[in-house]
Order: C-alpha cells, then sequence, then structure tokens
C-alpha cells in the first residue's frame, strides 16, 4: 500500500467526516448517515483502482451504496480489498457526543487479507503493544484486567477498560469493577474506542465486551498496523446466523480468532474525527476554514497523526 494511496484514503474518510459534521446534534442519524456515505463512495469512486466492498454498509438489498461486493474506481488494478464504516457512532454524530468517526481498512489482494465477516456479533478483547502474549480471552475478565495491570506495571485500581455500555455486559461491568478495575462506558460504537486501546497515551487500557464483527474486522487492521492484540469470538443469536458465518468463514468459526485471522499482509487503516473522543479530536469550523484531525496506519508500523486544513468545504467548493 504506497504512500500516494494512503493519502488518497485519508482523503476519504476526511470527506465523510466533513459532510457528516454538518449533521453534529441535529438529532438526524439517517440524514448524517447518508451524507457520510455519498462523499465516501464519490471519494472512492474517483480513485484509480478496482476496489470491492467486504465490510460494508449491508448487503446490496439493504444498502443503495458502499454495500458488500461493491466495486468502486475507475481503474483495472490494483485490486484492493475495502472494510468501510463511513459513520461509526450515528447516534454520537446525532446527538454532538463523543467518539463518531469515520474509518476504512483496505489490502491489496493476494498482498493482505480482510476477513469478510458475517453480520452478527463478536466478543471482544483488545490491548496494545505491551500486553502482546499477556491476554486470553477465554480466562475471566478480573484475570486478565490484573495480567493487563502486570503488563503495564499498574495496579488493577488504575486500569480503564473501555466497554460498550449495554445491558449485556452488566455483569462483566460488575466483574471488573469488584477487581478493582475502572470502567470506561461508551454509549455507542467501540471502534473509536478499541484503537484508543491501542494508544498508550490514550488512557484507555483495553476494550471487553461484545459489538458488532464487521467492525471487529476493521478494529482488527489497526491492531495489526499498531502492534498490539485483538483476540475475539463470534456471537450468534441463532442457528441461521451459525450457518451463515460457516459458509463465509474457513473452519470452526466457535473459535477464538486473533488478530491475523481477522486482517493480515499488506493492510493500511485511517479514520478521521467527526466528533472529538477517545481516539480524534472532531471536525472544528472557524473563520474560513474546517480543521480534522485523523490517523493513518500500516502494516509496516508506520503511524502518523494528521491535521489537515479544508478552506474549500467552508467556502463552499
Amino acid at each position: 500500500m504506497d504512500g500516494y494511496k494512503q493519502l488518497d484514503f485519508l482523503q476519504v474518510t476526511e470527506a465523510a467526516a466533513l459532510a457528516s459534521s454538518r449533521w453534529v446534534g441535529k438529532g438526524k442519524r439517517d440524514e448524517a448517515d447518508q451524507a457520510a456515505c455519498e462523499a465516501m463512495r464519490t471519494k472512492l469512486n474517483a480513485m484509480d483502482m478496482c476496489a470491492t466492498i467486504v465490510i460494508g454498509e449491508g448487503e446490496r438489498d439493504e444498502a443503495p451504496m458502499l454495500y458488500i461486493g461493491e466495486t468502486l474506481g475507475r481503474g483495472d488494478s490494483p485490486s484492493i480489498q475495502i472494510a468501510v464504516d463511513p459513520l461509526e457512532g450515528t447516534n454520537l454524530c446525532a446527538n454532538g457526543t463523543p467518539n463518531a468517526i469515520s474509518v476504512l481498512a483496505a489490502a491489496v489482494e493476494g498482498e493482505g487479507f480482510l476477513m469478510h465477516a458475517p453480520d452478527c456479533y463478536m466478543e471482544k478483547l483488545v490491548v496494545g503493544p505491551e500486553c502482546v502474549g499477556v491476554v486470553d480471552i477465554t480466562l475471566p475478565a478480573r484475570v486478565n484486567v490484573r495480567l493487563i495491570a502486570k503488563a503495564l506495571g499498574k495496579d488493577v485500581d488504575e486500569c480503564i477498560i473501555g466497554i460498550l455500555e449495554r445491558p449485556r455486559h452488566e455483569l462483566l461491568i460488575n466483574e471488573l469493577r469488584e477487581a478493582g478495575c475502572r470502567v470506561h462506558l461508551v454509549p455507542d460504537g467501540d471502534l473509536s474506542v478499541a484503537i484508543a486501546a491501542l494508544d498508550p497515551d490514550s488512557g484507555v487500557d483495553g476494550l471487553m465486551g461484545i459489538g458488532g464483527a464487521p467492525e471487529g474486522v476493521i478494529t482488527a487492521a489497526a491492531v495489526l498496523c499498531s502492534g498490539g492484540e485483538m483476540q475475539a469470538r463470534m456471537k450468534f443469536k441463532d442457528d441461521n446466523e451459525r450457518a451463515r458465518a460457516q459458509t463465509m468463514i474457513d473452519g470452526d468459526v466457535d473459535r477464538v480468532f486473533h488478530t491475523r485471522d481477522l486482517a493480515r499482509g499488506n493492510v493500511m487503516f485511517t479514520a478521521t474525527g467527526i466528533t472529538s473522543g477517545d481516539l480524534l479530536k472532531g471536525v472544528r469550523y472557524k473563520r474560513g476554514y474546517a480543521a480534522t484531525e485523523s490517523i493513518v496506519m500500516r502494516s509496516n508500523g508506520i503511524i502518523r497523526r494528521i491535521e489537515t486544513i479544508h478552506k474549500d468545504v467552508v467556502n463552499g467548493g
């Protein structure tokens, strides 16, 4: 994934973030999501590549654009797998609350891989580089947080674990708190908090809990690029979900998935903030311009934070 394409993909998430930012705090989640999708698709279609959406807005009959299997770009090569979430945290954007982001992961076919994850739930455990080889998703959460604390040189009561605020996590939250751990609850969108867990300066030491499997693949791309560790297990609501997963995933669908089962090889990841949060500053409008903050990662270990000034969006360009 060359530097030229990286900057192109950066412009894709920037465009989606800028488009959806016009809807921040207006209570209209569908309009915000549509704006992000349209902006992202327009940018992807203008790139010299042949890209296939492997993680997107849903199946073709569920989404008018950025649907799974859609091909984009104006060239025949390179062939690239794309995983996108134009607006991660639609409710966060609509309500003007933290952690709404636009994200994209890409892999060159034949050189990299992004798993085509079924639309089901996934139990996730994400930690940064200092905790690689330390945690085990099959262990109780209270044990894992002690292992995380030891690896980080902290006491358990100094550790912060991000968890999606859902009734299904009540027992997990209680277990961690009883162990002395602090819990950072997020109302929507676990992706930005998972990525924040990879940054030693974010204040978040790990992510635990159940969220979407497609978002888990995008998270895995960031984990791969940052040198952290992700472990995951599929969670199915019924036999139909399990059967569909078996047609999409090689091997035992009930096994523990590790980072490279979900994303491997030549992979890049980019995210742009929409509302300020754990990972990135949101879009800020000033006199005569808008400012964005993004993070761009490559699987060769290069990570960049990029501040961009956009004068054309304010002037109507």
